[in-house]
C-alpha cells in the first residue's frame, strides 16, 4: 500500500508541474508577442519586405472584430541602431500602442523604465540583449538608419522609454518597439501593415478561429502560431507523451511491487484458503475475495495519496519551484518564467488515478487466480 500511496502521490504533483509548464509556456507563446493568429501580405512570410504589406489593414481589423476575435496591425521594418560607440542591426516594430494592448501583453514586460505611450512618439522601447550590445538605459538617445520606402535615407533620433525583460531571442538580440506614427514618419509609410496579430475568446478552438481569419482574409496569407512555429507545437505534444511515458515507468515498477507483495499474502495464506475450499467455497468467491483486498488497499492508499498532495499542490500552483538561480529558460527561442508553476485541473487527479486504478486492477489479477486455482489436498500439504 506504501509503494501505492508514494506512486501516486508523486505522479499527481509530477502532472500538475508539467501541466503548469505546458500552459505557462503555450501562454508566453500565444499572450507576449506572436498571438493565436497572423496575417501577412502574399509571400511576406517568406521574403519579408518593407515594400510587401497589407493594403487595407482597417477592413480586416473590422471583419475580424465582427468575429469576436481582436486583432492589431504592425509594422515592421529592418536597419541600423547606434548609441555612443557601438552599434548593431535592429528590427523596428511599429505598433497601435492601444490597440495592441488586446492581443498582446509585451507592454507588461518592462524591465527597466516605461512602456511605449502615443503622446511620446519620440521613445523607444528595445530588447534586453539589444540594451546591453549598445550600453543604453532608459533616458538615454538613440540613432535608427534606415532605409525609407521613397527611397531616402531615414534616420532620426530617439529617447529610450524602456528595456524590456527576456521575452524571445528575436526582440531581446534586435527589437526596437516605436509608435505607429513614429514608424510611419521614419520609413515614410503612408499606409497598409505588415502584420496582422489575432487573438481568439479562450472558448474557442483554434482551428476554428483560423478557418473564421481566413473567411475575412481570403486573398492573405493566415498562419495559426502552431504553423509559424512548429517546433514549439511538436514540443508541446511531445511533453504531454512524455507524461504517459513516466507513468508506465513508475506504475510498472508498482506493478511488480503489487505482485510481489500479493503473492506473498497469498503463500503465507495457502493453508488457510485450502480450507475455505474444502468447505465448499468456489473459486470464483476465492478469487472476488484478493480482489477485494487489493481494492480496499488500493481505495486506502488513493484517499492517502490525494490528502498528502493537497498542500503540495497549494505550494506548487501558488509559489511553485524557483529556478532563477540556474540563468534564463527559453524553448526555441521564447523565453520561460524562471518561477515553474504547477497548475490544479481534472486531468492532474483524474489521469493518475486512473492509471493507478488499471494498474493495479490488472497486477492484481494473477495472484488472485493464483488462488482460486488451488486445490485443498495441496494447500494442506503446503509447507
Amino acid at each position: 500500500m506504501g509503494a501505492m500511496t508514494l506512486a501516486l502521490l508523486t505522479m499527481v504533483l509530477y502532472t500538475s508541474l508539467v501541466e503548469g509548464y505546458l500552459r505557462d509556456l503555450e501562454r508566453n507563446i500565444v499572450d507576449i508577442e506572436l498571438g493565436d493568429i497572423q496575417i501577412f501580405a502574399p509571400d511576406y512570410y517568406d521574403n519579408p519586405s518593407i515594400y510587401n504589406r497589407i493594403d487595407r489593414p482597417a477592413h480586416v481589423l473590422a471583419g475580424l472584430g465582427e468575429r469576436d476575435l481582436a486583432a492589431a496591425a504592425r509594422l515592421i521594418g529592418g536597419g541600423l541602431g547606434a548609441a555612443e560607440e557601438s552599434s548593431a542591426g535592429v528590427m523596428l516594430k511599429g505598433i497601435d500602442v492601444e490597440r495592441d494592448a488586446l492581443v498582446s501583453r509585451i507592454g507588461e514586460h518592462v524591465d527597466r523604465g516605461r512602456w511605449l505611450e502615443t503622446a511620446d512618439p519620440s521613445g523607444v522601447v528595445v530588447g534586453n540583449r539589444l540594451a546591453y550590445t549598445l550600453g543604453v538605459e532608459p533616458g538615454d538617445e538613440l540613432v535608427l538608419l534606415g532605409q525609407a520606402t521613397d527611397g531616402s535615407i531615414a534616420n532620426d533620433l530617439y529617447t529610450i522609454r524602456g528595456v524590456l525583460r527576456r521575452i524571445s531571442d528575436d526582440a531581446d538580440r534586435g527589437g526596437v518597439f516605436m509608435t505607429e506614427g513614429a514608424f510611419r514618419n521614419f520609413f515614410s509609410l503612408p499606409s497598409g501593415a505588415h502584420q496582422v496579430i489575432v487573438r481568439k475568446p479562450a472558448e474557442r478552438d483554434l482551428a476554428t478561429a483560423v478557418t473564421q481569419a481566413r473567411e475575412v482574409a481570403s486573398e492573405l496569407d493566415v498562419r495559426s502560431w502552431r504553423e509559424l512555429q512548429p517546433i514549439l507545437a511538436m514540443f508541446l505534444e511531445s511533453t504531454r507523451g512524455l507524461i504517459i511515458i513516466v507513468f508506465l515507468v513508475i506504475y510498472v515498477v508498482v506493478a511488480i511491487l503489487i505482485i510481489n507483495a500479493m503473492l506473498m499474502s497469498v503463500f503465507e495464506r495457502i493453508r488457510e484458503l485450502g480450507v475455505l475450499k474444502a468447505l465448499g467455497v468456489g473459486p470464483g468467491h476465492v478469487l472476488s475475495l484478493i480482489l477485494m483486498e487489493g481494492g480496499l488497499q488500493m481505495g486506502i492508499a488513493i484517499v492517502v495519496a490525494l490528502v498528502l498532495s493537497v498542500p503540495g499542490l497549494a505550494y506548487l500552483a501558488d509559489h511553485g519551484l524557483d529556478l532563477s538561480a540556474i540563468g534564463g529558460m527559453s524553448v526555441a527561442g521564447i523565453a520561460f518564467d524562471p518561477v515553474w508553476r504547477g497548475v490544479v485541473t481534472p486531468w492532474t487527479i483524474v489521469a493518475p488515478v486512473l492509471t493507478l486504478v488499471f494498474i493495479v486492477s490488472v497486477s492484481a489479477l494473477y495472484p488472485a487466480l493464483k488462488a482460486a486455482r488451488i486445490s485443498p489436498v495441496d494447500a494442506m500439504r503446503y509447507q
